[in-house]
């Protein structure tokens, strides 16, 4: 056999490769016991994922800071890594599929002992080897064990890359929520100031009634009570949007970030989400396609193991030039050239690779449990968040009729005490009322848009405005 066709076999075994048998059983993707539609909605319609739901807020700044966490972001960045390291490695196994061509060379120079029988001239005691060469190393994947490995490469790379997604998922969530929380408190720190206000002339008017003899110094010392209890809540407020601010300034990666004072109530509330939201909408979570991958890779490392089992065969070969002078090297009759079939069958380890397939089973199994661990967690959440989301608006529908109905309590005992009709002591309780019935309707309202967050991340995203449109009102 002549050096050039022993190369030229190469593309033959690549073929014998690719035409042997795949032992191992191929993925077929489990059934998912769960209704069609959501028990907490309606008749099922088609909702595709919006993949930006945090633009449904429609506020520049919640934008501009999801931005800024999507690249700056610690977590982030080592979710990217993950990335570059698995699709790195699925080259890496892909690569096996191919032959190895490695060129060689080495020039040696060397004595022999003159004392050796029969004795060797003193010219020839002292000699030079040169030698290059181009070899190859090649497993004929037969059984299919490196088509199987860089399968299980593969799907371990897309759940890398679905890891990813759900890591900047989790992180937009929590930054929107954060969000949120930040405006909230400036809403209710515009409530309280402006009750500081109201305290303000209250005080003033005891002060102005006790001087003249229409109160009593009881009147005084409540208002002033009452003042010191909003410069409190003030501060406490205050504390708590500068926790809230260093929360968004960590998710960003953007130490130092400040927010001026934004208005609540120019938050728009993110459209409903269409009736009967089909089950169908899982396999959007990040989550559940990641654990889908991992089982798939499981189920390919079967194949693997179940390949270790068979003959390993391979193809080895080498083409290049020995002399012993330089000049001659790639001279006629300086060639060399080698070629070779290697065939190792397992006879006795033992039970050493059966065992490792009952592991790689065994493994499959626990991926297939974890897989439906994470669907029928992905359907409670959405099922809890669509609950959520509902409670959440009636509450707010609730608290808003008692925050009008308190401000209207507060302007009648308002005009009651300045005509003298009623003592300060039900002033400043009406004053209470309304204080905390007004940050009572905030914090249901931020509840609510809480709610649609905790839905938007339930889903893996939010909901397409096309299939608002085609969907029937709640």
């Amino acid at each position: 056999m002549s050096p050039l066709r022993i190369f030229r076999l190469a593309p033959l075994a690549i073929a014998l490769a690719l035409a042997g048998c795949t032992v191992g059983p191929d993925y077929v993707r489990p059934a998912a016991p769960l209704p069609e539609k959501f028990v907490e909605a309606a008749d099922a319609v088609v909702a595709p994922v919006n993949r930006e739901w945090w633009k449904l807020f429609n506020d520049a700044s919640l934008n501009d800071l999801v931005e800024r966490a999507l690249q700056a972001n610690a977590d982030v960045q080592q979710a990217a890594a993950r990335v570059e390291e698995a699709d790195a490695f699925l080259r890496e196994a892909g690569s096996a599929l191919f032959p190895e061509i490695d060129l060689a060379g080495n020039a040696t120079r060397s004595r022999s002992s003159a004392n050796t029988v029969p004795a060797l001239p003193a010219d020839m005691l002292r000699h030079n080897d040169f030698k290059a060469t181009l070899g190859t190393s090649f497993e004929i994947d037969f059984w299919g064990k490196l088509r199987r490995g860089t399968e299980a490469a593969r799907d371990l790379a897309l759940a890398s890359h679905y890891g990813r997604d759900t890591v900047e998922l989790t992180l937009v969530g929590l930054l929107t929520q954060s969000y949120l929380s930040l405006r909230a408190l400036d809403a209710q720190l515009a409530v309280s100031r402006d009750t500081l206000i109201t305290r303000d002339k209250s005080l003033a008017i005891s002060r102005h009634r006790f001087a003249a003899g229409l109160a009593s110094e009881l009147d005084v010392r409540q208002a002033e009570s009452a003042r010191a209890a909003i410069v409190a809540q003030i501060a406490d407020l205050v504390q708590q949007r500068a926790v809230a601010q260093h929360q968004l300034a960590l998710l960003t990666g953007t130490p130092g970030l400040t927010l001026p004072a934004g208005d609540f109530s120019r938050l728009p509330m993110p459209p409903t989400p269409p009736a009967g939201l089909p089950s169908a909408l899982l396999d959007a979570r990040p989550d559940v396609r990641q654990a889908e991958a991992q089982l798939a890779a499981a189920n390919a490392r079967i194949g693997v193991a179940k390949a270790a089992l068979f003959p390993t065969i391979s193809l080895t070969a080498s083409l290049g030039a020995e002399s012993t002078e330089l000049a001659n090297l790639f001279r006629s009759g300086s060639n060399l050239w080698s070629g070779g079939l290697g065939l190792v069958l397992p006879v006795f380890d033992a039970g050493r690779q059966s065992a490792r397939v009952d592991q790689a089973t065994a493994q499959q199994k626990q991926a297939l449990a974890g897989y439906s661990k994470a669907v029928q967690t992905a359907f409670k959440e959405v099922d809890d968040a669509l609950a959520g989301l509902h409670q959440a608006g009636e509450k707010e529908r609730a608290v808003d009729v008692q925050a009008k109905a308190a401000a209207r309590v507060l302007a009648l005992a308002e005009a009651r005490y300045q005509a003298g009709y009623s003592p300060y002591l039900e002033l400043l309780d009406a004053q209470r009322s309304a204080n905390d019935a007004s940050l009572t309707l905030i914090r249901a309202r931020q509840a609510r848009l809480s709610a649609a967050v905790d839905l938007f991340k339930a889903l893996g995203g939010g909901w397409s405005a096309p299939a608002l449109a085609a969907a029937p009102a709640h």
